[in-house]
């Protein structure tokens, strides 16, 4: 069954142009099963699908819950959780991308570089932290290998990028227009129908083929050279979103920091009191013996 993994909304993404009902719809004509909407920051495109059409449209199609997030240091990762795991800091943009790793799999959710050999700025392997060192890739779950908003030679550099780390691979559109949706496709088994569904399949190595057609009507096919400027501008427009949202995002840490604490303190109670059990039974098998070996020693005196 063929998914589209990475798509905006109008409902989720500033930069989306087409709404969720549309967009599924539009998948569904192109022969697709599923989709995974992965707005910048937000879940609102999925919340629209969520509260107002799943149930009564579009039954036999699966739409799974992603999230494309914008870390300080990393560019755009792809996050998808377990459908009963909410995490508001995934909407607070500019966590370094060892905390992003941490959350997420603390909470048995996946995760993996969009475009990774991308835009500077956007993508992991061009960024000011991470273009020399690589050493979280092995830490993610699968590579984004096919972008149809990318050009050959960054999908063919990602695609060997999974290749070299033995990662699953992702196909999606990343379309923000009509005429971009389903250029891109990943292959899951028929039987997929949920976000745990798909994760167990990244875990198993159960993806299936991934690849698609490119999209020549991107922002930088269009203004060329002056692309660079854009491409710098980002820079500051993260670095702004991320200290504007720094007072939640903390408070959000905290939180979590507190819940990791509160488990720690937990588990070590529960081995302490493991420990004690054991003991005690130790030192009854001990009695036992004491008491056998007088009651013997009696009997031959």
């Amino acid at each position: 069954m063929k998914f589209d993994m990475h798509c905006h909304t109008k409902e989720g993404s500033l930069d989306g142009k087409v709404a969720i009902e549309d967009y599924i719809a539009t998948l569904k004509e192109k022969g697709f099963g599923g989709m995974m909407v992965s707005d910048h920051n937000s879940y609102n495109g999925y919340r629209k699908w969520k509260n107002t059409i799943k149930g009564k449209k579009f039954q036999d199609f699966v739409v799974l819950k992603g999230i494309e997030y914008d870390t300080i240091d990393a560019g755009h990762i792809l996050v998808m959780m377990p459908e009963n795991v909410k995490l508001k800091i995934l909407e607070l943009r500019g966590l370094p991308v060892q905390f992003l790793i941490d959350i997420v799999h603390k909470h048995q959710g996946i995760l993996g570089p969009a475009h990774p050999c991308g835009e500077k700025y956007l993508s992991i392997t061009n960024t000011r932290k991470h273009r020399n060192q690589l050493a979280v890739m092995d830490k993610f779950d699968f590579v984004e290998a096919f972008n149809a908003c990318e050009s050959p030679e960054s999908n063919a550099s990602a695609r060997m990028l999974a290749k070299n780390f033995g990662k699953p691979c992702f196909g999606g559109s990343d379309a923000h227009k009509l005429d971009c949706i389903g250029l891109a496709y990943t292959e899951f088994p028929d039987t997929v129908s949920s976000e745990s569904d798909v994760i167990a399949c990244v875990k198993k190595h159960e993806v299936g083929d991934c690849g698609g057609s490119y999209y020549k009507g991107t922002t930088k096919e269009k203004i060329g050279p002056v692309n660079h400027l854009l491409v710098e501008s980002f820079w500051f427009y993260n670095r702004l979103g991320s200290l504007y949202r720094r007072h939640k995002r903390v408070a959000e840490l905290h939180k979590f920091s507190a819940m990791q604490g509160l488990e720690s303190l937990q588990k070590k109670r529960r081995k302490k009191n493991a420990q004690e059990q054991e003991a005690k039974a130790s030192q009854t098998v001990k009695q036992s013996h004491r008491i056998g070996w007088h009651i013997g020693h009696s009997k031959v005196s």
